[in-house]
């Protein structure tokens, strides 16, 4: 594994630093305490070219190799990890099944205007009663005809406030779900599909996340995606480039939180001398660098599997995301308590890092779940 950037990856990293300075660090605070999703601030984004992602130029995108769309979500979440978020989402869940599973005209419809910024997406997989066993959803397509009727909900899908299309699961047979499980493409405007975002939620304000009800939805046989009854495929298909877009996020926050202690503990002076002579501050110091390092490692590991065309890297995947998330809440612990009661001021960076890191060890799977992954994979009780 070479640890070298290229001279393109290099003027990637300047332009996405420097974009993240001037375009979004001026709002973030502001959207953050409104709970307002930056829609403008990530089309001027997208007409960077950074939102095209891993997506091949003939669907929209840039065409990116994974090390480069690493790159960018990291320096790009050390300012605000939502923006990062909306720029994964071509190259994740939404865009990547289409890609591998969709039809020409979905991939025109659908995926194109989502990697070129157009318009935004939604992934609803998460139900109300389960989160970790996808397999056991309850919400139901009924065939008829040449089209389909869904009913259910979900639970936990964000971007609902700007998602023009969301890309769901149901099963054909409650009975037997995970044989039967299709992925379907909705509209927004399709009579049934119902949106009710949380308020108030403990980090990620500014992605509109919430419920998704389905209330007999007709869906065209046309928005299936891929086959009756792989549905599981198609949602498992983009996994690891999910937890590659979460791992690089939870790395730019880290990073940031260890900038802002560096910092403070730099100023901040105390007995007559910076806070960052004292021992347990740079022990906690310490303790953030080499939990990053760490974490970067296995997240670029990660990035340039798949850039050699890895066919599967779970448990790697796994690793980069457990690793970066727990470094990150880490990192943010240590910036709150080296800023002391600054640090928990609303005014304060790092108590939205705090607040945003928790939730990074919960999506895309707890860490608990990431744990259990890796050691059955090691233990040949996994493939």
């Amino acid at each position: 594994m070479d640890f070298s950037w290229t001279e393109e990856q290099e003027q990637i990293r300047k332009t996405a630093r420097a974009f993240a300075n001037q375009e979004i660090a001026p709002y973030v605070a502001e959207y953050d305490a409104a709970e307002r999703f930056p829609k403008e601030i990530v089309q001027k984004a997208a007409a960077l070219g950074f939102m095209g992602g891993v997506i091949p130029a003939k669907y929209g995108g840039s065409e990116l190799d994974f090390i480069s769309f690493t790159i960018i979500l990291e320096e790009i979440s050390k300012v605000c990890h939502a923006v990062g978020c909306a720029l994964s989402f071509p190259s994740g869940l939404a865009g990547s099944s289409i890609l591998r599973f969709g039809t020409e005209e979905q991939k025109e419809k659908y995926l194109k205007p989502l990697a070129e910024g157009k318009g935004f997406a939604a992934t609803g997989l998460t139900e109300p009663h389960s989160g970790t066993d996808v397999a056991s959803m309850e919400t139901v397509a009924r065939k008829d005809g040449d089209r389909y009727v869904l009913s259910g909900s979900k639970a936990w899908i964000s971007f609902l406030e700007v998602a023009d299309w969301i890309l769901t699961f149901a099963t054909l047979d409650r009975a037997n779900p995970r044989k039967n499980i299709c992925a379907f493409l909705i509209d927004r405007d399709t009579p049934g599909l119902r949106f009710k975002p949380y308020k108030n939620k403990l980090g990620f304000r500014p992605l509109s996340t919430g419920d998704v009800f389905l209330d007999e939805c007709v869906v065209p046989g046309k928005n299936r995606v891929g086959a009756e009854g792989e549905g599981l495929k198609v949602a498992m298909s983009a996994v690891e480039n999910g937890r590659l877009g979460v791992a690089a996020r939870a790395l730019g926050l880290a990073q940031a939180c260890l900038d802002a202690a560096t910092k403070y503990a730099q100023e901040r002076i105390v007995f007559k001398q910076p806070i960052g002579r004292f021992q347990l501050v740079q022990s906690m110091i310490t303790d953030m660098i080499t939990g990053i390092e760490g974490a970067r490692a296995a997240t670029y590991r990660l990035a340039w599997l798949k850039s050699q065309g890895a066919v599967q890297a779970r448990k790697e995947a796994s690793i980069a995301k457990m690793m970066a998330s727990d470094a990150a809440f880490m990192a943010a612990t240590h910036a709150v308590q080296i800023h002391g009661a600054y640090g928990c001021s609303g005014e304060s960076p790092v108590s939205r890092y705090f607040r945003d890191a928790k939730v990074f060890q919960i999506v895309e799977g707890q860490n608990q779940l990431h744990r259990s992954l890796i050691a059955e994979t090691h233990l040949g009780f996994r493939e």
